[in-house]
């Protein structure tokens, strides 16, 4: 994680590791954040959207808990509708990854 950080940096680009949470269990999701926070990527990632599951409202509140302000959660897999992206955020999830992002916003739009 550190290699890949450090480079992202030297060549000024975001830098997001992505966890696959729906393989981890609970202490490897807190090992992982552990050592994202002292590494410093710029985003944790929940999935890819690839795996056996996506992002979960509490695997985001636990990440966000566990890295702080240091690191930006992005929550991604799974989330198709403006509700889930709204829990998303208020668990701590600063960026969305959404393959339904057109629908959300007209979702979002209709509300406004």
């Amino acid at each position: 994680m550190a290699e890949i950080v450090a480079c992202c940096r030297e060549h000024q680009v975001i830098s997001k590791v992505i966890f696959e949470n729906c393989y981890l269990e609970l202490e490897d999701k807190k090992a992982l954040c552990a050592i994202a926070k002292e590494v410093g990527p710029d985003f944790v990632k929940t999935s890819t959207g690839f795996g056996c599951g996506g992002a979960t409202v509490e695997d985001v509140a636990l990440m966000k808990s566990l890295v702080g302000d240091k690191v930006k959660v992005k929550a991604a897999g799974g989330i198709r509708t403006l509700e889930t992206a709204i829990e998303m955020i208020n668990a701590g999830a600063e960026r969305i990854g959404s393959t339904a992002s057109v629908k959300i916003v007209e979702e979002l739009m209709a509300r406004l």
